[in-house]
């Protein structure tokens, strides 16, 4: 029993690793693959059981790995990301959700066919998205800025709310029904989330305050607040059942609020991130490769097929359009946001909470509650995660240009980079906090920011969605590497590149590193104040054309010694730059960015 265990434990987290992975490879929903991985894993070759192989840690583990997961999501939202849709947001979570409840509720009655009382708890629960879902596809579609502000906001704040709902609706049934229970028990349950709520806010404000004190040691400071949350999902939870969602993201809002004002906070957001992004494609594999046969085969009844139509086609769209009007978003902006819904964790944990404890209160129809909730969760993800990136194009929510260059740091040679970038259809953006400094490429018709990357205000002030590459070319080398090192979580490893401040040769080979050495831009002697040399005096960015598939090494090195290669494009208008060490190769179509000397002209033949 114990090797079991451990077997599934382990295969469950390489699997959901990899399914990450392979998502990011073939460019699909991340949230798709996990559940074919789980679903071929758990009830099609029956392989693994995790809740059997689990035993009594299966719950408790899937209800904290969804703490963690919420809590990332809440600490990493910013009140300056609804700046301008604050109205639409506000109107979406509260409204929104009331309508989506009544709607979804009816549609559980009369579709379903399940009693009122069912329809009413498990329409409340409908109400979510959440982070486990909305997340990984906003990173796959690239939305705009305000769009994905607005899914976002929206799946954080309805994730703890939708199971208080159905408890709220559990508990108005409890006291409607039985003559021994008084009103006493519904204030109670008022009661337990003010509780929760305070619990949260009182934990954010501990981390907060400790902080800024600096009471806690850097290496200790991300572990710390990982078991706090636990902590505090843990005791709302022994306060009410169901309440830990509310606690750990009002604990999350508090910090995310504090990190505008508290720096030492501030780092927090990756290791959390990364362990979020683990637990999520866990728990997702686990909860689908713990699904019934039988329940897939109720899964695809008329009734439950029915509801799950009307949920995406009618109280979904009807709901958002409704409590919209007459805010700042536009059409376009509603049909996707009145389109886009997935159910995911959340709403498969709390429904099977639902389930039993309804069976144990003599609702025998609450036995379809786990195959309806599957049923829209796998539709919902499925139909969501593959329809969002076309449909958010089509109605022009998405960018679709190649991916774009971001340079940061203005001068005459990247004023130079970026005119070239546009000419061969790559959107750049130049970014430096002199405007003095950034007049020539605007003069070019590049597009320029000013402002200071690193600083908050800049990084909400501009839409970054359209660039995929960074680059750090500033005169200074500690601060380009501060950048690459700021943003290559972000952006990738394998897209962050910095500019050489001086020779390599000063150097030896040994004492540079071999990561930042395999990004650093173009050739040894391409430093940030030769390159502005050349451009100064009597060099040019141009291109060659490659007419037959080759090496770029070999290719390369037949070029003359004063030209200087920069980038590749591709024939699907992707770029790859030339760095110092990472090879490329050239293929016919290819089109070769180069620094040369400046031709002459000719003159047209008279």
């Amino acid at each position: 029993m114990e090797e079991l265990a451990l077997i599934s434990v382990v295969a469950v987290l390489a699997l959901g690793i990899f399914s990450q992975w392979l998502a990011w490879r073939i460019q699909w929903p991340s949230i798709v693959i996990m559940s074919i991985a789980g679903l071929i894993i758990g009830p099609v070759l029956g392989l693994i059981n995790p809740e059997a192989a689990l035993g009594d840690l299966y719950g408790p583990m899937i209800s904290l790995a969804v703490a963690v997961i919420l809590f990332e999501g809440s600490s990493n939202l910013d009140i300056r990301e609804i700046k301008g849709i604050s109205k639409s947001v506000t109107r979406i979570v509260t409204i929104g959700a009331f309508l989506a409840w009544i709607l979804g509720s009816i549609a559980a009655h009369y579709f379903a066919g399940l009693q009122w009382e069912i329809a009413f708890i498990i329409g409340g629960l409908f109400v979510v998205t959440g982070p486990t879902v909305i997340i990984p596809l906003l990173r796959s579609a690239k939305l705009k800025s305000r769009t994905a502000a607005v899914l976002k906001w929206e799946g954080i704040i309805v994730d703890p709310a939708g199971p208080l709902l159905a408890l709220f609706a559990y508990e108005v049934i409890k006291v409607l029904s039985n003559d021994n229970l008084t009103m006493a028990n519904l204030l109670s349950f008022f009661g337990g989330a003010f509780l929760a709520m305070l619990l949260g806010l009182a934990s954010g404000l501990l981390i907060t305050v400790m902080a800024s004190k600096g009471q806690f040691p850097e290496y200790l400071k991300s572990p710390i607040v990982l078991a706090l949350v636990l902590i505090c999902f843990m005791l709302a939870e022994v306060i009410m059942h169901e309440t830990g969602m509310l606690a750990v993201t009002v604990m999350g809002l508090t910090i995310g609020r504090s990190k505008q004002y508290v720096s030492s906070i501030g780092n927090l957001g990756h290791f959390v991130e990364n362990v979020s992004v683990m637990l999520t494609s866990t728990v997702f594999i686990l909860l689908t490769a713990s699904l019934p046969r039988e329940t897939i085969a109720q899964m695809f009844t008329l009734p439950i097929l029915a509801f799950v139509l009307v949920t995406l086609f009618v109280v979904r769209p009807l709901s958002i359009w409704i409590s919209t009007i007459g805010t700042e978003l536009d059409r376009n902006e509603k049909i996707l946001i009145g389109w886009i819904a997935p159910r995911g964790i959340v709403a498969l944990t709390v429904a099977g909470y639902f389930a039993s404890i309804l069976v144990n209160d003599g609702y025998e129809e609450a036995n379809l509650l786990t195959a309806l909730t599957f049923a829209l969760v796998i539709i919902t993800v499925c139909a969501h995660g593959f329809t969002i990136g076309p449909l958010a194009k089509k109605l022009h929510l998405a960018s679709n240009d190649p991916p774009g260059v971001l340079i940061i740091g203005a001068s005459n040679f990247t004023a130079s980079l970026g005119a070239q970038l546009k000419e061969l259809g790559i959107p750049a953006l130049v970014m430096d906090p002199s405007r003095g400094r950034l007049s020539l490429a605007a003069s070019k018709g590049v597009e320029t920011f000013e402002g200071q990357i690193l600083s908050e205000q800049a990084r909400f002030a501009v839409d970054l969605t359209p660039y995929s590459t960074i680059l750090s070319m500033t005169g200074d080398a500690s601060y380009n590497a501060l950048i690459s090192q700021s943003f290559a979580p972000e952006f990738g490893f394998n897209n962050t590149f910095s500019l050489p401040v001086s020779g390599n040769h000063q150097m030896n080979d040994s004492e540079l590193p071999i990561s930042l050495k395999a990004h650093l831009l173009f050739a040894e002697d391409a430093t940030f104040g030769e390159l502005n040399r050349k451009v100064n005096t009597t060099f040019e960015l141009g291109t060659i054309p490659i007419g037959e598939e080759e090496t770029a090494d070999k290719w390369i090195e037949t070029l003359p010694e004063n030209v200087t290669p920069l980038f590749i494009k591709k024939e699907n208008e992707t770029i790859s730059f030339i760095t110092l060490t990472k090879r490329f190769n050239l293929e016919k179509g290819d089109t070769l960015a180069v620094l040369r000397p400046k031709q002459e002209k000719k003159e047209p033949s008279a």
